[in-house]
Parts: C-alpha cells; sequence; structure tokens
C-alpha cells in the first residue's frame, strides 16, 4: 500500500512539473517528511533522485510541445546558468549535510514559504518587463543566480525552477513557456552534480533500503510528467501559479507544525 501511495503521490507531484516546467521537488518534499515520516536528509536525497526522474522526462515531453529546436537556439543561456549552479549544487551537499536535521528542516521551511510567495506573486513579476541590460551583465548575474540555485537544488533536493524560470525570462527576455523548457535543461545536470557528490560522501546508502518506494515515486512521476507536458497546450498557466502557490504554502505550514523530532 505505501508503494501504490507513492505512486500516486509522484504522479500528482509530476503533473505540476510538467505543467510548468519543474521537477516538482518543492511540493514532493513535504509529502516525503510529512506524510512518508522520511527524516529531513533521507526526504532531500529521494526527493533529488526522483526530480531527476522527472526533470528528464518533463524535458522529453515538453520539447515535443515547445520544439526542441527552440530549446538548442538558445544553448549559451543554458550554458550560462548551468556554469553557476554545477559549481553551487557541489558546494550544497557540504552544507546539508554538515548541519543538524532540525536546522536543516527550518531550513526547508523557509525556502518553501519563499516559493510560494514566489508563485502566487508569478503575475506581477512576470508583468515586468525584461530588463535591458550589456550582455556581460547578463552573463554575470545568470552565472550568480545559477550558483545560488545550484546550492538550494543539492542542499534542499530540489530543481530550482522558480528560480530559473524567472532569471531567463527578465534577463534574457525568453517566452515563459520556452523558458520552463531551458529551466529542465539546466536542472539535469544540475541535479546529477548534487546526487554525485552525495554519492561520494557515501549518504545515498541511507535510503539504500527504500528502492521500492524510490521506482514506484518515480514511476508516478514519468506518468504525471507525460499528462502534465501534454495539458501544457490546453491549460492557461496564469492562475495555475497561483494555486500551487497556495498549495505550496499550505505544505509549508504542515512541514513547519510537523512534530515528529527531525
Amino acid at each position: 500500500m505505501r508503494n501504490i501511495w507513492a505512486f500516486t503521490w509522484g504522479a500528482l507531484v509530476g503533473i505540476l512539473g510538467g505543467l510548468i516546467g519543474l521537477g516538482g521537488a518543492e511540493f514532493r518534499l513535504p509529502v516525503l517528511v510529512s506524510i512518508f515520516n522520511y527524516r529531513t536528509l533521507q526526504a532531500i536525497i529521494i526527493n533529488l533522485i526522483v526530480s531527476l526522474v522527472t526533470v528528464t522526462f518533463s524535458f522529453i515531453f515538453r520539447s515535443g510541445v515547445i520544439g526542441v529546436e527552440n530549446v538548442f537556439a538558445n544553448l549559451t543561456v543554458i550554458i550560462n546558468i548551468l556554469a553557476g549552479s554545477l559549481i553551487g549544487s557541489y558546494v550544497g551537499v557540504h552544507y546539508a549535510t554538515q548541519i543538524n536535521e532540525r536546522t536543516l528542516n527550518r531550513v526547508v521551511v523557509v525556502f518553501l514559504f519563499f516559493l510560494s510567495f514566489v508563485l502566487i506573486a508569478h503575475n506581477l513579476i512576470f508583468s515586468v518587463q525584461s530588463w535591458q541590460l550589456p550582455d556581460l551583465l547578463k552573463i554575470g548575474i545568470g552565472f550568480i543566480v545559477g550558483i545560488v540555485i545550484g546550492i538550494f537544488s543539492s542542499m534542499l533536493g530540489v530543481a530550482g525552477g522558480e528560480l530559473i524560470i524567472p532569471t531567463i525570462i527578465m534577463v534574457f527576455a525568453i517566452d515563459i513557456k520556452l523558458a520552463g523548457g531551458l529551466s529542465l535543461a539546466i536542472s539535469i545536470p544540475t541535479i546529477i552534480m548534487g546526487l554525485f557528490k552525495y554519492r561520494s560522501q557515501q549518504r545515498l546508502k541511507e535510503v539504500k533500503s527504500d528502492q521500492r518506494f524510490i521506482v514506484s515515486m518515480a514511476s508516478g512521476s514519468i506518468l504525471g510528467a507525460f499528462i502534465g507536458s501534454n495539458l501544457l497546450r490546453y491549460v492557461a498557466s496564469s492562475w495555475l501559479y497561483v494555486i500551487l502557490g497556495v498549495i505550496l504554502l499550505l505544505s509549508a505550514l504542515k512541514l513547519a507544525g510537523h512534530k515528529r523530532s527531525v
């Protein structure tokens, strides 16, 4: 029954990820901690593994909608942000494994609150016109934002799309749907770097006994990513962000009130 629920939650989160261009990890993390009762660090590692599957398949499915040629046409933007995110991802694992679980849990809660307000204020943020910046400054901003994204990715088990997408839109003046595709392309190697670092510190053994659970949730995520990516053709995204922001805010409140010792 536990694995069935893992599949179900994986599918639900995968739909959200496929729709927006995210790995859905910010929604999955509270579920892993509050519903499946994983310790925070365990939840982060599982989240990264499932996020990698979700992001990869979301990218494949989404490419059929936005056109893979459009993604490769913006390869310089991907490389720019990715250069910073790989560095940040490598560094983030160090912080995640050095601080205690209770502190890490608090960091997760604060991050979820922040992301919820970003999503709720999505229409306001994206109504701002793209910044007219010199190319060198754009590269610098993309690199610095990439480092921040990478740190949060490996430290909290998220893909960082909520930070990547606004950056791509406002700094590089790219359409929101295409920005979601570029975000996925950046997230894949960023997550891989985080997992590589966790593996080098022998932290993956902490979730070795949960392989069936991970496979079930990842399988559900693939199905959800397929559904979400295809719904992209029909669903207006403006109010969707607000709804998801509210869901994320409630998830953060639930996690903040979670009394189990971490």
